[in-house]
């Protein structure tokens, strides 16, 4: 089949099947006239290739992954193939943890930033940043994004950054 039935096939772009390609991940032969044609597997392997690349591994580790995998499906042995997704698994639950943690800084900074005057505070103390006269900036957005001040300048040391 030729590139453009894959793509309708498997739901993927021509450009990320030619990318699979030159990764090492997906093998076409060219035709006198230079079209790429796959074989019938190539639909299951670019889903492989999809469904690997959903869990986070890069195009480097699925080309060295993909050898024990259909080795594994022939009954041939596949050495080290639970050792290494036990390794890649253990590499993205510590991803995960990595994110939730941002995650719970972002939400405590939502919080603090919705909480802007005593008023607002159910304990009555002064939330940070209110004592400036304004709404509370988070300083660490990146400069440059416009009505954000820089982070090494707060509202109350800037007075030419607009709020």
């Amino acid at each position: 089949m030729r590139i453009g039935e894959l793509s309708a096939r498997s739901g993927v772009s021509p450009r990320s099947l030619r990318y699979y390609e030159e990764r090492g991940l997906l093998a076409s032969e060219r035709t006198a006239g230079g079209h790429r044609e796959y074989g019938e597997d190539a639909v299951e392997r670019v889903d492989r290739v999809q469904c690997l690349l959903g869990a986070g591994l890069t195009t480097d580790t699925i080309r060295e992954l993909l050898p024990c995998v259909y080795a594994r499906e022939r009954g041939e042995p596949a050495p080290d193939l639970l050792d290494w997704l036990t390794a890649e698994r253990d590499r993205v639950t510590g991803a995960i943890r990595g994110l939730e943690r941002t995650r719970e800084a972002l939400d405590q900074v939502i919080e603090n930033a919705r909480v802007s005057s005593p008023a607002d505070r159910a304990d009555g103390s002064v939330a940070p940043g209110a004592r400036h006269g304004g709404p509370v900036r988070w300083a660490g957005r990146p400069s440059g994004v416009a009505g954000t001040p820089r982070p090494d300048r707060l509202p109350s040391q800037a007075s030419d950054t607009k709020l």
